[in-house]
């Protein structure tokens, strides 16, 4: 059985964006934040519904960051180049003391299950709630609809800023019948939210293999398997096809090599929603979205995330 590495980060809050952004750089195939920010701002939830942790187990103030890492990882290399990272955030004014390091080996069947620690059901939008698939959840306002998950491998829980910015941008622009292309697809929640949203014709695609598979099944958990196919794919490459709706939440570099692509693959009037940007990309990624050509839609914010709904002009 495969055995992963688990690193741990206990830190102040502030570098959540910046640290999990550079850890996922640095290999890591997914990345769990237990902020106490998060359990300030949703008190009512408490931390048995956001983390399945009693409150005294958890540090007063900071965050618990946990990456995961294959077996072939040198787990003293990656703490080297954490602290490199810590120690150039700091010099631009990052709080980044105090903060601890805790490792250990997981195999994948533990893996897979650490998530059910800590992973409830959250009401991400306005009209989206994540459920994972072990837990019952009855919905508690008309149009709110259930996205069914277990992320398995993939680690797409659905909670993280990067992807309820993504989820906001896809009920902005989705009014029903569109068809979209999902670049990067990992756990597949950003898929299923389309399709209960109402979009008809969607693709889904993701360079790894693991994703394509968790995605799979949680397309088949909501019973989208009519109008979803997921397939593994390098981005956009080889996609020929024109669609209403780009969207992809993946790393700011990322989106700077996909923009072209996703110019080609949208339609006049078209959307491209994407996220995962880190707040000091937002210029280079904006700069580069309207040189391509696409009229900035609108822009959205949590912490230290940035997404983007770009428009493609009508010809």
């Amino acid at each position: 059985m495969t055995t992963w590495k688990e690193f741990k980060i206990q830190a102040p809050s502030e570098i959540e964006g910046p640290l999990s952004e550079f850890l996922m750089e640095i290999g890591s195939a997914g990345v769990s934040i237990q902020n106490m920010e998060d359990a300030k701002k949703l008190p009512e939830l408490g931390f048995d519904t956001l983390w399945g942790i009693k409150e005294g187990q958890f540090p007063e103030n900071g965050m618990l960051m946990s990456s995961y890492f294959p077996e072939e990882e040198n787990l003293s290399a990656i703490k080297e180049k954490v602290e490199d990272k810590l120690r150039e955030l700091a010099e631009i004014g990052f709080q980044t003391q105090p903060h601890y390091f805790e490792s250990k080996d997981l195999k994948e069947e533990e893996w897979a299950n650490a998530w059910k620690q800590h992973y409830h059901s959250v009401r991400v939008t306005r009209f989206l709630t994540i459920v994972p698939k072990w837990e019952s959840y009855t919905p508690v306002q008309e149009g709110e609809h259930c996205i069914y998950l277990d992320p398995g491998l993939a680690f797409g829980t659905g909670t993280h800023p990067t992807t309820v910015l993504s989820l906001q941008g896809l009920e902005t622009v989705i009014r029903g019948g569109e068809s979209i292309l999902d670049v990067g697809t990992g756990s597949g929640v950003l898929t299923i939210a389309s399709a209960l949203l109402g979009a008809k014709e969607i693709q889904a695609f993701d360079l790894d293999d693991i994703a394509v598979s968790a995605a799979s099944e949680n397309i088949s958990l909501n019973d989208l398997e009519a109008s979803i196919q997921v397939k593994e794919n390098d981005l956009l490459k080889g996609i020929e096809q024109q669609a209403d709706i780009v969207v992809a939440n993946i790393l700011a570099d990322i989106i700077l090599k996909l923009i072209p692509d996703a110019w080609k693959n949208i339609k006049p009037g078209g959307f491209f929603v994407c996220s995962g940007i880190i707040l000091k990309k937002k210029e280079e990624v904006q700069t580069k979205l309207e040189q391509q050509g696409f009229d900035i839609f609108a822009v959205y914010q949590m912490k230290d995330w940035v997404a983007f709904i770009a428009q493609k002009p009508i010809e």
